[in-house]
């Protein structure tokens, strides 16, 4: 899969809100550049078509920095697949926990993780 692919799955899901991404070529210098990005982090659900229609892009030191679903895909479990798949990585690597962070208006996505067995903690 290619990097475009994903930068353009973010596109899509962060258009109506809920996260936002920059520019291709700042987006990924800034991803690879990162101390804490490691590809194997970086969890893709794709299509018959090997198309990506869900990501979970987290960091070394146990942070989802982004979990999105293509709009066509909501709701048939992908995103719980994501989280999940993620919350196993952490835990084989020994992190005793995992972070992330949501928007204040976004309930549906404080709902969502807290379903996962996420809790909110204060800033």
């Amino acid at each position: 899969m290619r990097p475009r692919q994903l930068h353009d799955l973010l596109l899509l899901t962060y258009r109506d809100g809920g996260g936002s991404v920059a520019p291709f070529e700042a987006w990924w210098t800034a991803l690879v550049e990162d101390e804490e990005f490691d590809p194997d982090l970086v969890i893709i659900a794709a299509d018959a078509g090997n198309q990506p229609v869900g990501l979970a892009q987290c960091w070394t030191g146990g942070f989802v920095k982004d979990l999105t679903v293509a709009p066509d895909w909501r709701n048939r479990g992908l995103g719980a697949a994501l989280l999940r798949t993620a919350f196993r990585a952490f835990a084989c690597r020994g992190l005793p926990s995992v972070d992330l962070k949501v928007e204040a208006d976004n309930t549906a996505a404080q709902r969502f993780y807290r379903r996962l067995g996420m809790v909110e903690v204060p800033d």
